[in-house]
C-alpha cells in the first residue's frame, strides 16, 4: 500500500483512494460526475491535488446525509477553483443544506412519532388499519406517505 506523504502536493489514485477510504472506481466515477478533479501527467496517469481529499470528504459526508450528488455537484461548484478553500469557504458551502437538513429531520421525527405505534402492533397494513387509517382515509388525500409528507 502506497501512503500520501504529509507534504505531498499531490495524490496518485490509489494514494488519494488510501488515504480517503474511498475505492479507486468510486474516484473515478466522482471524477466522471464533475465532482472532483484531476490532471493527468504525461503517461496519462491522474494526478489530484491534495485538497481533493476534503473534496472526497465532503462528498462522502454529503452522501450520508442523503444529499444528492447533483446537489453536491452545485455546492462544489461555488468553491474557489484557483485556491485550497478555506474553512470559511467549507462553511459558506455548508450552509447551503442547512433548511433541506431540517426538513429531513422533521420528516425522520414524523416517521418516528407517527409510525413506531402502527409497526408495533404488528399488521403492517396502513392501508386496511383501522386505528391508524379506518377506510383508509389517507387515500383521498393522495398517493404516497401522506403522513410524512404533509
Amino acid at each position: 500500500m502506497t501512503q500520501l506523504a504529509w507534504d505531498a502536493k499531490e495524490a496518485t489514485i490509489g494514494e488519494l483512494a488510501e488515504r480517503s477510504g474511498v475505492s479507486t472506481s468510486a474516484l473515478r466515477f466522482y471524477e466522471r460526475e464533475g465532482l472532483i478533479r484531476s490532471r493527468r501527467t504525461a503517461g496519462n496517469q491522474r494526478r489530484y491535488s491534495r485538497d481533493t481529499l476534503r473534496r472526497v470528504a465532503f462528498i462522502r459526508t454529503s452522501q450520508r446525509l442523503g444529499i444528492p450528488l447533483a446537489t453536491i455537484r452545485d455546492v462544489l461548484g461555488l468553491l474557489p477553483e484557483d485556491r485550497t478553500p478555506t474553512k470559511e469557504d467549507w462553511a459558506r458551502i455548508s450552509e447551503c443544506w442547512r433548511d433541506d437538513l431540517e426538513e429531513r429531520i422533521r420528516t425522520l421525527r414524523r416517521l418516528r412519532d407517527n409510525l413506531s405505534d402502527c409497526i408495533g402492533c404488528g399488521c403492517l397494513s396502513l392501508d386496511r388499519c383501522v386505528l391508524s387509517n379506518p377506510g383508509d382515509e389517507l387515500a383521498r388525500r393522495g398517493p404516497g406517505p401522506r403522513r410524512l409528507i404533509e
